[in-house]
């Protein structure tokens, strides 16, 4: 979808859909709001005071012009009450107006920079957020349909303009215009990448994804295979993939920019399909489990937006892809598999596959030099029972990083809570054949599984993202469609560039 900002007054601005908001509780609309609203014979006021239109978050009201404005019609996004305003609310609102406005047929849209009048917000974040929220908003998966569907006929909004009348803030809103695109374009990469079947989604064809990618945007990409593994010691990961006629895959990104000294590396978790492997999952909704690599695609996404944002660190993104499946060959309950650094891990339940995957990728990312390591992976169910689908879950051994991974979050609209780390949870992981079991069962199991993947981080400053609960989902939210959402992206960019500037 092209987006460009103009400047221009919105009763000026020919379009299929115009969007304007209104906070709850407001009356008498100002602002450009107004505008439009004296331009249209008052008719939004009107709308407020039969109650037809509130200003409460995901409505938007649908207002035909008649001629009246060069807009053939316009949408007015409520932004819910003033005191709970912020970037969030946002992307909400925008969201829903973009949702509104392709369902009345709309194919360009305009729009003014939602909270950045009366609303507060620093122009160059609202305009950021404003896009964010039509681009994400508007996402559907459509590349494997051949008919049509109700939803489907809709067609797709092409064009998206944000009008501003301030000459002055004009820069600052362009800026967050192409930000705000960069940042929920690499987001849709991670959720097409999740959406996709896992017979087409395997691990070499996610490889090959992410050679498109480096090749793209300039990073430089390698692919290790299952030799490639087994000639560095990644028993842990290669244990997992050994049930499966899809071979493993290590995916290599690199970010280097002139002068860097320190190193940041993104480790993902990609299972392309996880059936659970011997300790085989339920049937019901196992067809979902396509989605298990979406730390994997969070960390695709997010090279993509470090290669474009181009902070001043290092960046090492590290994918292990693999599958787990339930084949001859497959791993059983109580082998033992050695990892690369030489520990060895008890598997006590194959289902518990992320982190033995990720305990290589992350042993890896130690050995390249990283300064710091984070993880993201839907890991855990029992993140899921502690945290629902609201927020990640993050564990850490270094306190600074855990806050800067949660005010990133924070920035791009992902919440991320913080669990415990009391050293009594460590011992949940001793096993007494081998130097860790792979699972310490159901009690506290975000925390332990956690803290496994952490013990292959050793002493470089680590943090892990569960992402079990927010990196899918089976409705609509406000600008999450069904399906993958890409939780993660934009959460690991800001983190670049945040210690780029630190």
């Amino acid at each position: 979808m092209r987006v460009e900002v103009v400047h221009g007054s919105v009763v000026e601005t020919p379009c299929d859909a115009l969007v304007v908001n209104l906070f709850q509780g407001v009356t008498a609309p100002g602002g450009a709001t107004g505008a439009v609203d004296q331009a249209l014979g008052g008719v939004i006021r009107q709308a407020v005071a039969d109650g037809e239109l509130r200003g409460r978050l995901k409505e938007a009201l649908v207002v035909p012009t008649y001629g009246r404005l060069p807009a053939r019609r316009v949408l007015v996004a409520g932004l819910g009450p003033r005191e709970q305003f912020s970037l969030d609310r946002v992307r909400q609102a925008a969201a829903h107006a973009a949702r509104a406005a392709r369902r009345a047929g709309s194919r360009q849209v305009a729009s003014i920079v939602h909270g950045a009048g009366v609303g507060g917000l620093e122009p160059e974040a609202a305009a950021q957020a404003t896009v964010e929220g039509t681009v994400l908003g508007l996402y559907r998966f459509r590349e494997l349909k051949t008919t049509g569907d109700e939803e489907g006929d809709q067609a797709d909004v092409t064009g998206f303009t944000l009008v501003e009348r301030d000459p002055g803030r004009l820069e600052a809103i362009r800026r967050g215009a192409e930000r705000g695109r960069r940042y929920a374009e690499a987001t849709c990469l991670a959720r097409d990448l999740m959406n996709r079947p896992a017979n087409l989604m395997t691990p070499a064809a996610l490889a090959e994804a992410a050679r498109a990618m480096a090749a793209e945007t300039g990073l430089e990409c390698e692919v290790l295979d299952e030799n490639d593994l087994a000639r560095m010691g990644m028993g842990a990961f290669l244990g997992v993939a050994q049930g499966s006629a899809q071979p493993p895959r290590l995916i290599l990104l690199r970010y280097r920019p002139r002068d860097a000294r320190h190193t940041l590396a993104l480790v993902g978790k990609a299972l392309t399909f996880d059936s659970g492997g011997l300790s085989l999952k339920g049937a019901e909704r196992m067809e979902e489990m396509k989605f298990d690599m979406g730390g994997g695609a969070a960390v695709l996404g997010a090279m993509r937006l470090v290669a474009q944002e181009q902070p001043a660190v290092n960046v090492l993104g590290v994918v292990a892809a693999a599958e787990n499946m339930p084949g001859g060959r497959a791993q059983r309950p109580g082998d033992v598999v050695r990892a690369m650094n030489g520990r060895t891990i008890e598997v006590t339940n194959t289902d518990a596959e992320g982190r033995l995957v990720l305990a290589d990728a992350v042993a890896y990312a130690r050995s390249q030099g990283a300064d710091w390591i984070v993880d993201v992976a839907t890991l855990t169910g029992a993140c899921v029972v502690a945290l629902g689908h609201v927020n990640g879950g993050l564990v850490s051994n270094n306190e600074a990083l855990a806050d800067a991974v949660i005010a990133a979050g924070r920035d791009a609209g992902e919440g991320i809570w913080a669990f415990p780390t009391n050293p009594e949870y460590k011992e949940l992981l001793k096993s007494d054949v081998a130097d860790y079991k792979n699972s310490a069962g159901r009690n506290a199991g975000a925390i332990s599984g956690g803290l496994f993947i952490g013990a292959f981080a050793e002493d470089t400053p680590w943090a892990h993202v569960d992402i079990a609960g927010t990196a899918w989902t089976t409705t609509d939210l406000p600008y999450h469609p069904k399906g993958g959402t890409g939780f993660g992206v934009r959460t690991l960019a800001n983190l670049a560039l945040r210690l780029g500037r630190a």
